[in-house]
């Protein structure tokens, strides 16, 4: 810590870190408290571009985790702001939910199923042949391929789910275009979370529970990166990858006093 400048933002995993299969981690309500008591910019980010900020604050709430809507960054959020950047008032068809469409809403995008400037592949519950079969016929005519993030698989209460990646793998066996990616691992989900609070990648810290997501895109963002063994993530794995985390820790309570 002591080479390096005071930490001023803090940026978040929310599975793994701060909960872990819908229960909270021991201590990270009293490290969300902290955060808020202290006045610091942070935000909570998730791959997850299912539901808006709002049904996640509120998911949270109901398990003891107080973060507001505007302290949650998403992959859809990430992927709206991307799209409006690169395209002001362009227009996507959609694979995905009311936490991607809302998004995109939001940043002036038009959802339209006719000759539209993108397909936007995000997580559904249900994903539907047809929609896949439809969007693979728009990359065919020309539009341009989006993806909110590359999870492979979900959870769910039955077991793993096909998720964003799974899909967008069949979409470009099928049409031989690649996806472009927002979402972690992708440093651009950390930079788009960083321009939303103003924040400096110099005074920034991220906390994940995966190395081959939150930590390496942590650490081409040029941020200060702490691995929490909270999650997926073991301390016995961490020296198998070629890149470390700046500090290891066993959960956010452990971090709580690097909150000034």
């Amino acid at each position: 810590m002591n080479e390096r400048k005071s930490i001023d933002c803090w940026l978040s995993d929310m599975d793994g870190v701060l909960l872990h299969e819908g229960v909270p981690v021991p201590g990270a309500d009293a490290f969300i408290r902290k955060l808020r008591d202290s006045g610091k910019r942070f935000l909570v980010l998730t791959n997850n571009s299912i539901y808006t900020p709002r049904d996640l604050s509120v998911r949270m709430r109901g398990i003891g985790l107080e973060v507001p809507p505007e302290a949650i960054w998403t992959s859809a959020l990430a992927t709206a702001r991307f799209l409006r950047d690169q395209r002001p008032g362009g227009s996507a068809y959609v694979i995905g939910e009311a936490g991607l469409t809302t998004a995109l809403h939001e940043s002036g995008y038009v959802l339209t199923e006719t000759a539209p400037d993108y397909v936007v592949l995000g997580e559904t519950r249900t994903y539907s042949f047809t929609a896949i079969t439809r969007a693979i016929r728009l990359i065919d005519s020309g539009s341009r391929f989006i993806a909110t993030n590359p999870d492979a698989v979900g959870p769910s209460a039955e077991g793993s789910l096909p998720a964003c990646g799974a899909v967008a793998a069949m979409i470009t066996k099928a049409t031989g275009v690649e996806p472009y990616f927002v979402g972690k691992p992708n440093p651009m989900m950390m930079r788009s979370a960083l321009n939303a609070i103003d924040g400096h990648s110099e005074s920034t810290a991220m906390i994940g529970d995966r190395m081959d997501t939150d930590i390496v895109s942590g650490m081409e963002a040029g941020l200060y990166t702490i691995l929490v063994l909270t999650g997926v993530t073991t301390k016995e794995q961490v020296d198998r990858y070629p890149f470390r985390p700046s500090r290891v820790a066993a959960s956010v309570a452990d971090l709580i006093d690097l909150v000034e």
